[in-house]
């Protein structure tokens, strides 16, 4: 599941299994339950819980390991 914004409005959206997503920023701190992601082209925001349990890695062979930015996950 994710959150997007639509009219103005957030709503929650399903991403479907197997679809390939980027971190992009977050989380900040322990407490910061959320992150942000890029699926097909949209920035959405998912659970990092969901992320890090139900997400797969698959390493970006052009990218720098040591950025959260530069993983991939499949959900």
């Amino acid at each position: 599941m994710a959150l997007d914004v639509v009219d103005g409005k957030r709503v929650a959206i399903t991403v479907p299994t197997g679809a390939v997503i980027r971190v992009v920023s977050g989380p900040t701190g322990e407490g910061d339950r959320l992150v942000d992601v890029v699926w097909e082209g949209h920035t959405v925001t998912m659970f990092a819980f969901d992320v890090t349990v139900r997400g797969t890695a698959i390493e970006d062979p052009g990218a720098s390991e040591n950025l959260r930015s530069d993983k991939t996950a499949t959900a």
